[in-house]
């Protein structure tokens, strides 16, 4: 089958379906394999619930040779439509990509630029090598612009995204320590996550660039750019930061931005967002009220205040970068009640894990006098060098819990963080309260 012919189906079916266990009907199904499963074994299955075709790669599975198509590879077959699709639609595209803050910016981007255009944009974190194609072929005639998050955690990743996406324009939010162990530690982050500005300068595209980042500045130095940031880096767009116990502000032109986002590096990603609109001519007004309407979900810097809570759920997913970040904000809020950290292990640091958790520890001792828990196995090792009655470890949630079962009593009247990456599941801990 070659791409032609599998254009042809894509354009008479109705979206694409890669589980059986959610087929829409008339879609094209993708047979894909897994490292447990082998889709190819439910191509019938896909039919029976309404898929219009399969696209599958094992010959010997193929019961109807109407509606079901072979190609060597299935998901390299999903790429290549992928792509085929982005060149016949030729609309803008933005990617974007960075360690920390890749999903809030792209919200918040998409956010700022519906206010005059048809925009469709990554839904929710596809951006892998499967949700990147997903999220091309959903774009169609009546989308103006679209925005692809890229995510990777190996080199060449974000490479393989950019040959299938073809980005017009790219944003790379920072460098930070995520992934370490499969980038191979922090100069191989910075590798990878570069293929971006590869890829741009390499085809004569533009990037939008933070001027205040000395690392994305210096990257990007020598092609087309946008910049954006404060007067001292005399950029395209100047940027102001306000000062704010609890919610994120900046300063632009007339106007004075207040998300519902906490955090100063939440700033910088609304100003990107007001950049990027400001390039594709989203009036500064109409931003500030695209940001102001923005409501964070997710476990996303989200605050979830109930009485007697007030919890800042950051636990979507945690790095050594974005956790310093966190600690250092929350110590900085003024609040009318008691501070907790309830802080989770991070994955993927590879063989510096125990030295990132021990310096997430060391930054909470010498910062903040108030109570901490630290629950996982990682975090559970540092407890040997800290002595401290505000601070207490936990080798898993369960243990935490069995120790604190009145949790309403323990959080009640308190400002709470909760920070950790995704595998750990603490928004349990907001369930439990719930």
């Amino acid at each position: 089958m070659n791409i032609q012919e599998l254009y042809s189906c894509f354009t008479e079916a109705d979206g694409i379906s890669i589980d059986t266990r959610n087929i829409t009907p008339n879609s094209l199904f993708f047979a894909l394999k897994g490292d447990n499963f082998d889709a190819n074994e439910f191509a019938q299955e896909a039919l029976n619930k309404g898929a219009r075709y399969v696209i599958m790669d094992n010959p010997k599975l193929v019961t109807d040779r109407d509606k079901m198509f072979l190609v060597q590879n299935t998901l390299v077959a999903l790429q290549q439509l992928a792509n085929y699709h982005r060149q016949q639609i030729g609309l803008p595209i933005i990617a974007l990509t960075g360690s920390n803050g890749k999903t809030t910016t792209k919200e918040l981007i998409k956010s700022v630029l519906s206010q005059k255009y048809n925009v469709k944009a990554t839904q929710g974190n596809y951006n892998n090598h499967i949700g990147v194609p997903l999220t091309l072929l959903q774009f169609d005639d009546e989308t103006d612009i679209g925005i692809v998050e890229m995510g990777a955690n190996h080199l060449n990743e974000i490479a393989l995204l950019c040959t299938i996406a073809q980005p017009d324009y790219g944003y790379i939010t920072n460098f930070g320590k995520a992934h370490l162990e499969g980038f191979g530690g922090f100069e191989g982050v910075i590798k990878g996550k570069s293929e971006l500005y590869d890829y741009l300068e390499d085809n004569h595209k533009m990037a939008f660039v933070n001027a205040d980042d000395p690392r994305q500045d210096a990257k990007t130095i020598t092609f087309s750019r946008f910049t954006f940031g404060s007067k001292d880096t005399e950029p395209n767009l100047e940027i102001s930061y306000l000062p704010n116990t609890e919610v994120a502000s900046i300063h632009v032109g007339d106007q004075a931005i207040v998300s519902h986002l906490t955090g100063t590096y939440n700033a910088t990603n609304m100003a990107a967002a007001v950049a990027i609109g400001h390039y594709f001519g989203v009036s500064f007004t109409e931003a500030n009220q695209a940001i102001q309407n923005y409501i964070p979900t997710n476990n996303r810097s989200q605050w979830i205040k109930q009485v007697p809570f007030s919890i800042l759920m950051d636990a979507y997913n945690a790095n050594p970068s974005s956790m310093e970040l966190s600690i250092a904000n929350f110590a900085q809020l003024t609040t009318s009640t008691p501070k907790i950290y309830i802080l989770g292990d991070m994955f993927e640091l590879g063989r510096t894990s125990e030295k990132e958790h021990n310096n997430i520890v060391q930054q909470v001792v010498e910062t903040t006098h108030t109570k901490a828990f630290f629950i996982g196995k990682e975090f559970f090792k540092a407890q040997a060098s800290v002595s401290s009655e505000s601070i207490e470890f936990y080798e898993t949630l369960d243990d935490f819990f069995a120790q604190y079962p009145a949790m309403e009593e323990l959080l009640a009247n308190k400002t709470v963080l909760i920070k950790g990456s995704r595998g750990m599941a603490l928004e349990k801990i907001v369930s439990f309260l719930k």
